[in-house]
């Protein structure tokens, strides 16, 4: 059985009370619902996690090797944090990033991740609907390595 690991940053636990012209108004639940859903239909585990912590989601990162991907929302880690971006450089499955919001037409400090450049991909401005297309890109890259 495939295991996935969706880590989701810094006040995405606050989604549905965030500003709904950036972030949508689902919930954090919402998703995770809806991913643990996607990740059953294909016969893959899912471990869901969130923290507001850097260090704990570095942790995670370096014993993320048992899993087969990861589904990452740095949240404004993204644009801040190179140690998350060397935690994640240093994994050798495939780690994508998704964002709800598009940060390439916000505010110019998000417009750059420290991750893009160290991730499979990365999907932008899709709201709740950018982390199933995440998961889809997650199946089709594991599939690609079996090959």
């Amino acid at each position: 059985m495939k295991s996935w690991l969706l880590i989701n940053g810094p006040n995405l636990n606050m989604l549905g009370q965030r500003d709904e012209s950036h972030y949508g108004s689902e919930t954090l639940a919402d998703i995770e619902d809806m991913m643990l859903e996607i990740a059953s239909s294909h016969g893959a585990y899912l471990d869901v996690r969130q923290s507001n912590h850097e260090g704990e989601i570095i942790d995670w990162l370096q014993n993320a090797m048992h899993y087969d991907g990861i589904i990452f929302n740095p949240g404004g880690y993204a644009h801040t944090s190179v140690a998350i971006r060397d935690a994640v450089e240093m994994i050798q499955i495939p780690v994508i990033e998704v964002h709800l919001s598009n940060i390439h037409n916000r505010e110019t400090f998000r417009h750059h991740s420290y991750l893009s450049a160290v991730t499979s991909g990365q999907i932008v401005g899709f709201g709740a609907l950018g982390y199933k297309l995440a998961a889809y890109a997650l199946i089709d890259q594991l599939n690609e390595r079996e090959r």
